[in-house]
């Protein structure tokens, strides 16, 4: 993988994580960071669903990959927000 690979998939996780920071009710207290590895991640896994339902190459925009993936950002936004937050000291 090269530099601008890596910079591609940083800025894409980015912005899916943040796609699905937006679509879930309330305030995520997770960082700026645990953000851009769960659109990282969410991009590789909505990637992955749209490849095995046959539609992650089409024409122009793939908005039903892009769905996807924003889906799986947004459930993983939840489980770390649960999961993460469990975790602090009161």
């Amino acid at each position: 993988m090269t530099v601008t690979g890596i910079i591609t998939a940083i800025v894409i996780g980015a912005i899916i994580g943040a796609l699905g920071r937006l679509i879930v009710p309330g305030r995520q207290g997770i960082p700026i960071w645990l953000t851009i590895v769960i659109g990282i991640v969410a991009a590789l896994i909505g990637t992955a669903i749209a490849s095995a339902f046959g539609v992650s190459s089409t024409g122009g925009i793939d908005w039903i990959e892009l769905l996807l993936q924003v889906i799986v950002a947004a459930v993983g936004v939840i489980a770390t927000v649960n999961l993460y937050g469990r975790r602090s000291v009161r």
